[in-house]
């Protein structure tokens, strides 16, 4: 079942990319007593998403914080590794985005947000979406209708919801 406004987001085991070695982490706790900001996207170094998705909150950033907003969160079905080099590439971490690896999809399958495309080599990948969670409930939900495209989920859409 997909998660949907008013509700209260489900914990999972992730792994933070910030520092010299993986971090284990529980969502719930990212998320107690704060205002904070989650994005998911399919994959690190795919199209949409190193082109529109994650520079959409690299730009956005100050306007979030000017909002409240306590940390922002992309989360991607993909192990550490990939998602370490994805933000050294893309400053992620540098532009104040928290990355998160979600390898094995418990985050993303426990907020019903998993898809494949066996074609491309996506299996219980991530759709794309953008939410704002204040003290672990989810207050706005932008869910990406159109495979490839990111407007619903960018950040300039959550900052005209909020």
């Amino acid at each position: 079942m997909t998660i949907s406004k008013g509700d209260t987001l489900p914990d999972a085991t992730v792994i933070e990319t910030a520092g010299d070695s993986p971090a284990q982490v529980q969502m719930a706790d990212k998320v107690k007593g704060r205002k904070v900001v989650i994005f998911g996207l399919p994959a690190a170094f795919s199209g949409t998403c190193t082109t529109a998705h994650v520079p959409s909150f690299l730009k956005n950033r100050e306007a979030l914080s000017a909002r409240g907003v306590d940390e922002v969160i992309c989360v991607s079905v993909n192990d550490y590794f990939a998602m370490k080099a994805w933000d050294r590439e893309m400053g992620a971490s540098a532009g104040g985005i928290t990355m998160i690896a979600d390898g094995m999809a418990e985050f993303t399958k426990a907020i019903g947000m998993e898809f494949s495309a066996p074609p491309v080599g996506f299996v219980d990948r991530s759709k794309r979406y953008t939410m704002l969670v204040e003290d672990g409930v989810v207050t706005e939900l932008n869910i990406e209708e159109t495979p490839g495209t990111c407007t619903i989920s960018a950040a300039e859409t959550l900052l005209d919801t909020m």
